[in-house]
């Protein structure tokens, strides 16, 4: 049986940003850790940017995932906030990336999909199948639920996302 891998979902957001990490061998899946970085409203952005790196970089560091998994961001009618909402997601991305850690991204209804079976559900729903899946999970908020389920949507999807990653890179290099 191959070694098991350590994937670290995250779910970004400027209040709060989860993170789950599971362990993937063959199509078994188990539960490690999951939580959320918290954020202080009143602070600065680029404080509350800061606050968002360095909780990502503990659990990077701790918990030595393997590969990541981020949810894309989805355009809504307020720029504003999604502005933010993909600055936040920049520092999702970047924190895995620069740990030299291979990173993947999924539509949110590609998640929804993968977790629950349909493209649109709601959040409950995702928590719901999160205790199904991993039964030894205990996400304390929807954050970190998400997380797990991005997590786990990388699970049954990373052969494609490496195949994907690969051809990139040979269609970059010379």
């Amino acid at each position: 049986m191959a070694q098991p891998i350590r994937i670290l979902g995250i779910d970004p957001g400027l209040r709060n940003t989860g993170w789950g990490v599971i362990a993937c061998a063959g199509n078994r899946l188990s539960f490690i850790a999951c939580g959320s970085v918290a954020t202080n409203a009143k602070s600065s952005l680029a404080e509350r940017l800061v606050a968002l790196h360095d909780g990502l970089v503990r659990v990077v560091d701790e918990l030595r995932p393997d590969e990541a998994a981020v949810e894309a961001t989805f355009v809504n009618r307020d720029a504003v906030a999604t502005l933010k909402l993909g600055q936040a997601r920049g520092i999702a991305l970047l924190v895995p990336a620069r740990a030299g850690i291979a990173v993947a991204e999924y539509a949110p209804n590609l998640v929804k999909k993968t977790i629950v079976g349909a493209g649109h559900c709601e959040k409950a729903q995702i928590r719901m199948m999160i205790g199904v899946l991993l039964p030894k999970a205990t996400p304390a908020s929807e954050d970190a639920a998400d997380a797990l389920a991005i997590a786990v949507t990388h699970a049954h999807h990373r052969a494609s996302a490496t195949m994907a990653r690969l051809a990139r890179a040979a269609a970059i290099t010379p």
